[in-house]
């Protein structure tokens, strides 16, 4: 443990604590900040603050100023922003993890791009088209796309990406509703087929794929479009891939960049891919480092790195005003959520096994723990508004289906000890117990991070003491904490309740996330009716976009009602970046590509 670092925490716990009462007793602490105002060209002078202190995101762009003139060649350093290693599965068919996300989009990408409403373009490293009945897609790869060892990207490689993801042997997380739609895949993965007679190539770059089903999904990110390299992997053990070098040591795609050198979980060396298909990189050299969140202001400064993944936001209101930086922002396709654990992970079958006796499996105590905590303040004290209260499961970076007229469940104490009175969770002295009389201790686990972190998890902790329940808290970093809650498939028995986060998909359709045969559904909580409703989503009368936003404002409206998880905030991505950097940004659909990055010096500008 770092010096002061368990001052600084408590600290901040009593702080946000105070400023949460505060607040509460004042309507003006509620007010919703303006945004900033607009020179002639539609960008923000500065990044004003209201009285309180607080941001909105409506205060950014997320394309960079370009300055100077852009030099020939040249490198920069991005810093992945994280207090744990990278876990180092380099390989899109087999990572589960964000920061290895990180690592993997220099060198690595889909054959597909989309545009930013999320609809599948032709720009990309392949074509498309789909059949008149909607249900077969065929994708042909341009003649110039190749892996970084200079050998063609083939259709058979994207075969081989579906047939390993669907092989009994795979580890990885991919295997879900979106392979399980494919025809034959079923069939395949049970070991009735030697092949999937959905997938056909027809030829060396071309490649047709067909669903059961014609779904709306299919043209926002429902096609899988990451080839496996089959002259290097086809003849390894499937069990076997994810561990191997290739994947861990060694890896290729066929990105704008190569991976020249790897420190495990430390930092990545990048060359530029001059055979790349877009045309090469401007720049001839990346290096990626992990740097950890309580550093990233210095290393800014400094000029120790160029630009990040991701800034902690709760650190702007300090550092808006950076000189050699420029910062970015767009509404982030993600969402932080508080989990209920109701079952486990049923490895055999692929699908959740919902315990009806689980702890948490009473929705009125989920509930009231959500009632319980003022995440509106949350975002407001902690982020400084850039980071606001959550209301549903489908975050607004999705502005055509997630529903800004829900309220979810409001913050209101008093009505959580009611609702809790009510179904039999009576005070015994300090706390609840349950039902039948017998004690009830909940154990909540949090991720390690930023300052911020732990004091965040114990608000909770003492929002949820506030009502009467006994929750312990414990700090888990990055890996450790996936394992435990189930990325592995293995649910740690000892866990009822977890604060964790998901980075959505370009696809709205929540169900692989939230579907009985995802194992990304932590909480393990599955119903008929949900089932329905998620497959409602991809149906046919789903085509109509009008009829889809009814069903999924519907579905959100019942997982307000059932509470298996609840989001607590919607979040900016704020990115702050060097001056000399040049032709980058933000989102989905800019149009600006990394093989464009440039930079107009030598070294960094240092903050003056």
């Amino acid at each position: 443990m770092k010096k002061g670092l368990f001052s600084r925490a408590l600290f901040f716990t009593m702080m946000l604590v105070f400023v949460l009462a505060l607040a509460a007793c004042s309507e003006k602490g509620a007010e919703t900040p303006a945004p900033g105002a607009k020179t002639e060209e539609g960008k923000t002078d500065e990044k004003p603050a209201n009285e309180e202190g607080v941001y909105s995101i409506e205060d950014f762009n997320n394309v960079k100023t370009n300055e100077g003139t852009a030099i020939e060649g040249g490198s920069i350093t991005f810093g992945l922003v994280s207090d744990t290693a990278f876990e180092g599965t380099l390989n899109f068919n087999f990572y589960s993890g964000a920061p290895d996300a990180a690592v993997l989009n220099w060198f690595d990408e889909g054959l597909l791009t989309w545009d930013k409403n999320y609809v599948y373009t032709n720009d990309g490293a392949a074509t498309y088209e789909t059949s008149e009945d909607g249900k077969t897609f065929t994708l042909t790869i341009r003649d110039n796309v190749n892996w970084h060892d200079g050998k063609p990207v083939t259709a058979e490689d994207l075969q081989f990406a579906y047939e390993v993801i669907g092989s009994k042997g795979y580890d990885g997380p991919r295997y879900d509703g979106n392979f399980t739609s494919v025809v034959g895949m079923e069939e395949f993965h049970a070991g009735k087929a030697k092949t999937i007679s959905g997938i056909k190539v027809l030829s060396d770059k071309k490649i047709s794929i067909t669903y059961k089903e014609a779904t709306p999904s299919l043209l926002t990110g429902g096609v899988w479009t990451y080839p496996l390299a089959k002259h290097i992997f086809g003849d390894m053990d499937v069990a076997k891939m994810s561990s191997s070098k290739e994947v861990r040591e060694k890896p290729i795609g066929f990105g704008p960049f190569k991976v020249e050198t790897i420190t495990p979980g430390e930092s990545v060396t990048y060359v530029k891919n001059e055979d790349y298909w877009r045309g090469a990189p401007k720049l001839d050299k990346v290096t990626l480092k992990v740097i950890n969140p309580t550093t990233v202001v210095q290393e800014l400064k400094s000029g120790g790195v160029d630009l990040v993944d991701s800034f902690p936001t709760e650190q702007y209101k300090d550092n808006a005003n950076l000189s050699n930086v420029e910062f970015l922002g767009a509404i982030d396709r993600a969402y932080t959520y508080i989990g209920f654990k109701l079952g486990s992970w049923d490895a055999e079958n692929g699908k959740v096994k919902t315990n009806p006796d689980a702890k948490m499996a009473d929705k009125n105590l989920r509930k009231a723990m959500w009632m319980a905590v003022d995440n509106d303040q949350v975002g407001k004290r902690f982020y400084n508004g850039l980071r606001w209260n959550a209301t549903t499961l489908i975050p607004p970076s999705h502005p055509e289906f997630h529903d800004s007229s829900n309220p979810g469940v409001k913050y209101d104490p008093e009505a959580a000890k009611k609702l809790l009175d009510e179904a039999g969770y009576k005070m015994n002295g300090e706390f609840r117990t349950k039902p039948d009389g017998s004690p009830l201790e909940i154990n909540f686990a949090s991720m390690t991070g930023s300052d911020i972190a732990e004091p965040l998890a114990r608000y909770y902790v003492q929002s949820w003491a506030a009502i009467g329940l006994k929750v312990n808290l414990e700090m888990v970093e990055f890996n450790s904490f996936y394992d435990r809650v189930g990325n592995n498939g293995k649910d740690d028995p000892n866990l009822d309740v977890y604060q964790a986060a998901w980075t959505v998909a370009i696809d709205v359709d929540p169900a692989g996330l939230y579907g009985r045969d995802a194992l990304y559904n932590f909480s393990r909580f599955s119903s008929e009716e949900n089932d329905k409703l998620l497959a409602r989503g991809i149906s046919a009368e789903a085509f109509d976009v009008e009829k889809r936003k009814e069903i999924y404002n519907e579905w959100q409206q019942y997982m307000v009602e059932e509470v298996p998880v609840f989001p607590t905030l919607y979040r900016a991505e704020i990115v702050p970046v060097n001056k000399r950097v040049m032709n980058y940004a933000i989102g989905d659909g800019t149009g600006i590509y990394l093989n464009e990055l440039a930079v107009n010096a030598d070294k960094p500008a240092v903050a003056q």
